[in-house]
């Protein structure tokens, strides 16, 4: 347990920051979840709205800090081919 005054407003804001970061990272994976059931569906119209408004999140979530660059590149790349296979 935190002693000093210090320690405990230390622990006051990493909570804060895992709310915000939880409340990125859930934002993300909803968007990702979006176009994954959509190529699921087959619906070739709602996957590509989808993963038009999942690209930037993902890569908004490399700048918060959220996920690494080349990871975020690695889901967008997998989502892209998957949805490239539903159009063809």
């Amino acid at each position: 347990m935190a002693n000093t005054a210090s320690a405990k407003k230390a622990v006051r804001k990493i909570a804060a920051r895992t709310e915000v970061k939880k409340a990125n990272r859930s934002r993300m994976r909803t968007h990702v979840r979006k176009v994954e059931e959509a190529i699921a569906s087959g619906d070739k119209e709602a996957a590509s709205n989808a993963f038009k408004s999942a690209q930037p999140e993902i890569m908004k979530a490399v700048a918060k800090g959220i996920l690494k660059k080349n990871t975020a590149a690695r889901k967008v790349s997998r989502l892209a081919k998957r949805l490239k296979a539903v159009s063809a």
